[in-house]
């Protein structure tokens, strides 16, 4: 696996756990004396993938979202694990069981910084920030990213085999909001009541009483939710 240009070996792939959807902030490199031809051919074996893991199956990149080991009880039986896994390329997820034995190949992986530029009819474009390439990706790759993205933004973008594949949002984005009704008289500014407000994405959040229309708030990526003024 690759993280901006640099290979992975098996020592090191399994710091780069950081993914779900979207799911930021990697900068692994290899160690002086990790050999990249040595890895570049490197295998895991099944029953050592864990969860956030990356692998190749079947030429197709994986992330682990669950790793299950049973263990058999009578004398001669095989240890199994049972993966829940997602296509990377697809997005699908499902589960499959494979002997521990089982090997897969390390996926050639990488992650860029890049910034949003637009959407259209051919998909959604991006600046890479390392190679200042021009990379789309299309509305199945985009998933509902859209709702938290606005010109400019930066975003972690992934590459399988150096063809983008999709992307991962921060945490938090921050989101002006475009609409929302005034709070009424005497509400209290704890924020224990919500009201609903319209960010200039077009998402609708709750946000408390006290939010003003206009305001920049922090949004979470992963809930959706309001996470605080900006």
């Amino acid at each position: 696996m690759r993280v901006r240009g640099k290979n992975l070996g098996s020592r090191a792939w399994h710091d780069f756990t950081h993914i779900i959807r979207y799911p930021i902030g990697i900068g692994l490199s290899l160690s002086p004396e990790l050999d990249p031809e040595e890895f570049m051919a490197a295998l895991i074996d099944a029953i050592d993938v864990k969860r956030k893991a990356f692998f190749e199956f079947e030429n197709v990149p994986y992330c682990c979202m669950e790793a299950d080991v049973s263990t058999p009880t009578a004398r001669g039986g095989q240890t199994l694990v049972r993966l829940k896994m997602r296509n990377l390329l697809t997005q699908a997820v499902f589960e499959k069981t494979f002997k521990a034995s089982d090997k897969f190949k390390e996926p050639d992986l990488q992650i860029s910084p890049a910034s949003y530029l637009y959407s259209d009819n051919d998909g959604s474009h991006f600046l890479d920030q390392e190679t200042y390439e021009t990379l789309t990706l299309t509305e199945e790759m985009m998933g509902d990213a859209l709702d938290l993205l606005v010109e400019g933004a930066i975003i972690q973008l992934h590459k399988f085999n150096g063809n983008p594949i999709g992307l991962e949002l921060p945490n938090h984005v921050e989101l002006t909001i475009a609409y929302t009704e005034p709070g009424a008289k005497g509400d209290s500014a704890g924020g224990s009541v919500t009201k609903s407000a319209k960010l200039e994405t077009g998402l609708e959040i709750r946000v408390p009483l006290f939010i003003k229309e206009g305001e920049k708030v922090k949004v979470s990526t992963e809930t959706r939710e309001f996470a605080g003024r900006a």
